[in-house]
């Protein structure tokens, strides 16, 4: 009799903790739905605009559509607030303006800046009209030595401030954006004092980046999840 007890009292007690574990776990949804990349909950537009503000201004660009596995990255990124605090770590005037490396949110890290990432790469969209003009926006990448594919880093990007000197790059690097204001801005940067493998001596960050909401007009009627991969 007192077995047969025992083994009715475990049950009862199993079968609360199941019931207790499957509450938990319905009340834990909602929490893990929260969790999830900010990119995912937003109106998809096709060509997005940023506002990239810096220390030194605001660089306003647009992202290609053509270029969908980029610009969906980049999407993912900013609003992961992954670009926060990034520092521009190569800048040459007469040529282009160069962020987006992690590692640069550490001063003891200054000799590796240059070489840090979100962990990927990204397959190349290299469209041929997509041009190195006054403003674009394109991917930085490992040489063809190491990277005969030219997959893009996963973060890092430069804006041209020369359009002549970039055309050197027309077809190897992927354009995936343009600027469509704050020119000026990217002509005080490239004219900024460099030191060392055209480090700025004075910081130039990236405080945020911040989406510019768009009309309605704009975006297709549907509202696909933007997606990276």
């Amino acid at each position: 009799m007192r077995n047969k007890l025992l083994i009715l009292m475990a049950s009862i007690a199993l079968v609360a903790c199941k019931n207790g574990g499957e509450k938990a776990a319905k009340e834990q949804q909602p929490a893990v739905k929260e969790e999830q990349s900010a990119a995912q909950e937003r109106k998809f537009v096709e060509e997005p605009v940023f506002d990239i503000n810096t220390n030194m201004g605001t660089i306003t660009v647009k992202l290609y559509a053509q270029t969908p596995l980029h610009r969906d990255n980049f999407v993912k990124l900013v609003y992961d607030n992954f670009y926060d605090g990034i520092l521009f770590h190569r800048v040459i005037n007469g040529f282009m303006i160069q962020a987006g490396d992690p590692l640069t949110k550490d001063p003891n890290a200054a000799a590796r800046y240059g070489t840090g990432g979100p962990g990927y790469t990204i397959p190349a969209e290299i469209i041929p009209e997509l041009k190195h003009k006054k403003g674009a926006l394109a991917a930085a990448r490992k040489g063809d030595a190491a990277n005969p594919n030219r997959e893009s880093s996963g973060s890092q990007f430069y804006i041209v401030q020369d359009e002549k000197t970039c055309a050197q790059l027309d077809g190897a690097y992927t354009v995936f954006g343009e600027t469509i204001d704050g020119f000026d801005v990217i002509d005080k940067i490239a004219a900024v004092q460099t030191g060392q493998r055209d480090l700025p001596v004075t910081p130039v960050k990236i405080v945020d980046i911040v989406e510019v909401i768009q009309d309605d007009a704009a975006a297709p009627a549907d509202s696909t999840q933007a997606q990276t991969k």
